[in-house]
């Protein structure tokens, strides 16, 4: 009788165990198939505090000393180990020493501004000109920034020959319309030679008033939007084939980025919420599907061009957070998503005898870094510090 008691008794607790770890899973469930609610909050413990000026600095002061090449660009590989020179990932690069300088006001990144301007046009054949449009309107943008830190007019003018060589790359014969990726396939409609484009215009008239610009950014962003947008989920489409009009479906953070930030772009020039509920519900797509789940951070997208492509979202992201009209839950959601990253990259992604990065936010990186991963994690702490600073 005894036995049959413990018996008893053993059942039970494996009954409760099991129990136990239903509800668990059940709970954890409730909880990743609602993220995508706007309401949701990410609550993360930040750890110990960050002092993210300096982290900033350590990160981007990295970036120089690892990767600038005194032929005045930024080397493909850390530590000399790759030379090569890629023109699309430079205008990031130094995006990122823009950002360092407008949080610092520091000669020390200024005086980079010059040696690269001049760099990139020698390594990329004597021009500006590229054949991919997308590769163009990186560095226009990166212009565009430099002249806003500066008033230097040699950087507008860089931008708006530029954007005259972009204008061509809109036709209406594939796709209805779209500004092609690359000149030697016009068919090529893609999210990446459009988000920018719309943002670069939009930039340029805020800067010249020329009524042509805002024309061109707001049709550029509704042909975006009316082939690339899916309008129930927030998702954002790679590409539309224009010879056969096949969408390629894959989803990316720096397409969703991107045409955040034109949405954020035209809400500023126009009042419409429409453009603000765009970029609301694109946001909260890329932190809900593109992420990490055991992590709550955006995912691994690989090596090589795909390691730069959360940094651009951070970017974009960043200035809807400033938004002063951004529904305060999606405010909250965000903030705390785009800190988890932070802390995350920081504090698990950084080699810190080098402060070097991967394009994992929660791995050390082996070996070498790339140029693409530096960048997009440089560019991720810079939006932090400066957010330390906002929501002071």
């Amino acid at each position: 009788m005894q036995l049959f008691r413990y018996l008893n008794i053993w059942i039970a607790a494996i009954n409760y165990s099991f129990m136990r770890k239903i509800l668990l899973l059940t709970i954890l469930s409730i909880c990743l198939f609602s993220c995508d609610n706007y309401e949701d909050v990410y609550i993360y413990d930040e750890g110990q505090e960050t002092n993210w000026d300096e982290a900033a600095n350590l990160a981007t002061d990295a970036l120089i000393k690892d990767f600038w090449n005194e032929a005045g660009y930024f080397n493909y590989g850390s530590n000399g180990y790759d030379e090569g020179f890629q023109y699309w990932p430079n205008a990031h690069a130094m995006d990122v020493l823009v950002d360092a300088f407008e949080r610092t006001k520091d000669s020390k990144y200024s005086a980079y501004f010059d040696k690269w301007f001049a760099g990139i046009k020698v390594k990329n054949g004597g021009s500006y000109f590229n054949e991919f449009y997308d590769d163009m309107e990186w560095n226009g943008l990166t212009f565009l920034r430099l002249y806003n830190a500066t008033n230097d007019e040699k950087y507008l003018t860089a931008a708006k020959e530029v954007w005259a060589d972009i204008a061509k790359g809109w036709n209406e014969e594939y796709a209805g319309g779209g500004v092609a990726w690359r000149k030697s396939e016009p068919y090529s409609k893609n999210a990446c030679s459009n988000g920018p484009a719309s943002i670069m215009a939009a930039r340029l008239y805020n800067i010249t008033k020329d009524e042509a610009y805002k024309e061109w950014a707001l049709k550029i962003y509704e042909w975006e939007k009316n082939m690339l947008f899916e309008r129930g989920t927030g998702a954002i489409y790679d590409n539309i084939d224009g010879r056969t009009d096949a969408i390629n479906d894959v989803n990316l953070t720096y397409n969703q980025g991107t045409f955040v930030g034109a949405a954020v772009e035209l809400y500023k020039i126009t009042g419409d919420e429409a453009y603000l509920n765009d970029a609301q519900k694109a946001s909260n797509f890329t932190i809900s599907k593109l992420i990490d789940t055991s992590n709550n951070i955006l995912r691994n997208e690989g090596t090589g061009d795909n390691a730069l492509f959360k940094g651009i979202f951070i970017r974009y992201f960043y200035k809807l957070i400033q938004e002063e009209n951004l529904n305060e839950a999606y405010k909250t959601k965000f903030i705390s998503f785009l800190k988890n990253n932070a802390t995350s990259v920081w504090t698990k992604g950084c080699f810190t005898e080098v402060y070097l990065f991967g394009p994992a936010w929660n791995e050390i990186p082996v070996g070498e870094s790339q140029l693409t991963a530096q960048a997009s994690a440089c560019m991720l702490i810079e939006a932090r510090a400066a957010l330390a600073e906002y929501l002071k």
